[in-house]
């Protein structure tokens, strides 16, 4: 069985992290550089930061941040947000980027998916889908952060794109997001059942409980949450303990608590 990952996520808009509910109400919650390096000591497997604003005149700032990131931790760390063309994947590759995330990007120029695939292979490509539910075992691709319908089902494009190149899928559940309330598990399990890449559950961890059903009914490969870390909730050495207590394998043992 291959170990479980714990994947704290870092939104960052015009510098600063933040972090909201269903996508809206968003709240200042710190330095992003300060908090990586507050993750990458607590024993987090991966580290996510996306840009959520990503706008073109404040990219120069946003990379600047990731260089200094990368310069901190020792973890792999993900980056997404405003990747439109391949140069923009390797200017985070320049700056010590390891995995790319590819979200509304992916959906506008799906050849971005297999461009990025064929030059840094599909285990440095993550393809982010925020998924709205509609009906019972339907839910709807949304891009733009979640203030745009596409009308795409959310398994077919999952399956698309993993032909394309994907090598693992962040599945967020707009429904859930920071409500605390749970995984969609349903989304979760409907999903990987869909693909054979690893697929990362998003969206609505609130309880230790919430990211071992995630792991197990749901099936995800990953856990990714923000505001339980960001507001001290659990601790990431409390939720693998969890885990390990029941029976799922989780990555590492050492963790190092001090700062």
């Amino acid at each position: 069985m291959l170990a479980k990952r714990i994947i704290p996520c870092l939104d960052v808009s015009r510098g600063r992290v933040v972090k909201g509910v269903k996508f809206v109400n968003l709240r200042d919650t710190g330095d992003p550089i300060e908090m990586a390096l507050v993750y990458d000591r607590a024993g987090a497997d991966e580290l996510m930061v996306l840009d959520i604003a990503a706008s073109d005149g404040d990219r120069g700032s946003f990379v600047n941040k990731i260089q200094k990131i990368t310069n901190k931790i020792s973890i792999p760390l993900a980056v997404g947000g405003g990747i439109k063309k391949l140069k923009d994947a390797e200017q985070l590759f320049s700056v010590g980027t390891d995995k790319f995330v590819l979200g509304s990007g992916a959906y506008h120029n799906p050849g971005l998916i297999e461009k990025i695939a064929d030059k840094y292979g599909p285990e440095r490509l993550v393809v982010s889908i925020d998924a709205r539910h509609k009906a019972p075992e339907l839910w709807e691709v949304y891009t733009q952060g979640g203030q745009r319908s596409t009308g795409l089902n959310v398994i077919k494009w999952a399956s698309e794109v993993e032909s394309r190149g994907a090598g693992e899928i962040l599945l967020t559940s707009m429904d859930r997001d920071g409500t605390k309330n749970g995984y969609d598990l349903t989304l979760t399990s409907s999903v990987r059942e869909a693909v054979n890449i690893p697929v990362i559950a998003s969206g609505g961890a609130g309880g230790l409980n919430h990211f071992l059903e995630a792991l197990t009914i749901g099936r995800a490969d990953a856990v990714l949450a923000a505001s339980t870390f960001h507001y001290g909730e659990y601790t990431i050495e409390e939720i693998k303990g969890y885990l390990k207590n029941h029976g799922v394998v989780v990555r590492g043992e050492s963790i190092n608590p001090g700062g």
